[in-house]
């Protein structure tokens, strides 16, 4: 199901299709072309790197290395971002980095406990145009008529890990250890990553100050139980609203 976006931002993705190295801070009009929100016993499993300082010891969301997020530099892997970067976000536009924070996963591949396996977001699943892997506590804001109907907002936030099964979004087995990058802004934010899929990137609360300090959360992240059922109802849409053909093609994955 595609995501319906703001359409400010349109242009921004058509001229954008391409990877992008370089660029300049063009305005949001200028730059994106999908739809914005209208305003309304375990293994060890995660090592910081020496980019981060303190706080947490673990990081519970992010994405891999050369995974590409659209920026004010075009379409950018987020390892080659920095602070001050800007990147589009769903409801603000254009927000400059605070903090960026790397972590290597999965140290023990492939004996990584199941329960830590990635989740892979195969292509167009959640509008990603390359297949993404993501943590399982990993937000991600999906649309959906069911989503309208149990919390008056047809977009909500809800864990990867509570999409498997739907679209053929799974677990897979890690075979190695990957970086992980977390970018963080002045307060929460869901960003585009490889064309369409929203991934949700939490305010920073790695310290007893700054947990104290946050302001009221932009986004609930739905897990549980209230995340199942919303994914089970998702599920059934996709029934009613798939080809047959397409249908069979995601039930093999």
């Amino acid at each position: 199901m595609a995501l319906g976006c703001p359409t400010n931002h349109a242009k921004w993705f058509q001229e954008n299709d391409a990877p992008q190295n370089e660029g300049t801070d063009q305005g949001d009009d200028e730059m994106f072309g999908i739809g914005f929100k209208p305003q309304q016993p375990t293994r060890r499993a995660v090592e910081m790197t020496g980019a981060y300082d303190g706080g947490l010891a673990t990081l519970s969301h992010g994405l891999m290395a050369g995974t590409r997020v659209a920026s004010n530099l075009g379409w950018r892997a987020i390892d080659a971002l920095t602070v001050g970067d800007k990147v589009l976000t769903f409801d603000h536009g254009m927000q400059a980095i605070t903090e960026i924070r790397r972590a290597h996963m999965w140290l023990d591949a492939p004996d990584s406990a199941e329960t830590l396996w990635p989740v892979v977001i195969p292509v167009d699943a959640l509008g990603n145009r390359e297949e993404l892997t993501l943590l399982p506590d990993q937000g991600v804001m999906v649309e959906s008529d069911a989503a309208q109907d149990m919390h008056g907002d047809p977009f909500a936030v809800i864990t990867a890990i509570s999409l498997i099964g739907l679209r053929g979004i799974r677990q897979r087995q890690p075979i190695h250890r990957v970086e992980l990058i977390a970018v963080y802004f002045a307060q929460d934010e869901v960003i585009y990553a490889e064309g369409g899929a929203l991934i949700h990137c939490p305010r920073d609360m790695s310290t007893l100050d700054k947990f104290l300090e946050a302001g009221p959360q932009t986004y609930q992240v739905l897990s549980g139980e209230a995340a199942e059922e919303l994914a089970d109802m998702m599920y059934l849409e996709d029934q009613m609203m798939v080809p047959a053909d397409s249908a069979a093609f995601f039930a093999t994955l």
